[in-house]
């Protein structure tokens, strides 16, 4: 039973989703947005913890973690849009320059490997933690300086690391920790 929980905590995250979505769809949100989201959130630090550490961790489940990972922060944009419009249009270039490198990112990943990348890098994690703190400044505390500014570099950093690792990669691999790491495995 233990084997299942990496995936139930992928699924989990994906579900909560629509809920957050749903919570803003009146220009607002409760207190159950905070928690649905740091539920979600934090299913997405122990899912790949707990898979390495119980041997689970594998190419479909790390795919389905990046799905869960779009499918959480779309519905979380979305909800930003709802609720705090004008932090949104006031950012819209720096967001919009995240939207396009991810989906540069993911043109080099599907004609390279036909099918999206899976890495789960340091940069990835980092932009995690960003995203996790400007997500609760903006929705805890109205806020969209330092913290949206730190998560939309951190974002283009992390995707422009990963597009030259799949530049550099000669075929698809899930787990690949930097660019470093990358460029080791080409070596071998």
């Amino acid at each position: 039973m233990v084997k299942f929980i990496p995936g139930i905590l992928v699924a989990l995250r994906a579900a909560i989703a629509p809920f957050l979505l749903y919570d803003a769809i009146d220009g607002a949100i409760g207190v159950w947005f905070i928690i649905g989201y740091l539920i979600g959130f934090f299913s997405d630090i122990f899912d790949g913890i707990i898979a390495r550490r119980i041997g689970v961790s594998n190419a479909g489940l790390r795919q389905a973690d990046s799905w869960a990972d779009v499918c959480f922060y779309t519905c979380i944009f979305a909800s930003a849009w709802l609720v705090h419009r004008e932090a949104v249009i006031a950012f819209r270039w720096p967001l919009l320059a995240v939207v396009f490198i991810q989906l540069v990112w993911w043109i080099v990943n599907l004609v390279k490997y036909g099918k999206p990348a899976s890495y789960h890098t340091y940069s990835a994690k980092f932009w995690g933690i960003t995203l996790f703190v400007a997500t609760i400044a903006l929705f805890g505390f109205n806020y969209a300086g330092i913290t949206l500014w730190t998560a939309i570099i951190a974002g283009i950093i992390h995707t422009l690391e990963e597009i030259a690792m799949t530049l550099i990669l000669p075929e698809w691999q899930h787990d690949v920790l930097s660019i470093f790491h990358a460029l080791q495995l080409s070596k071998e």
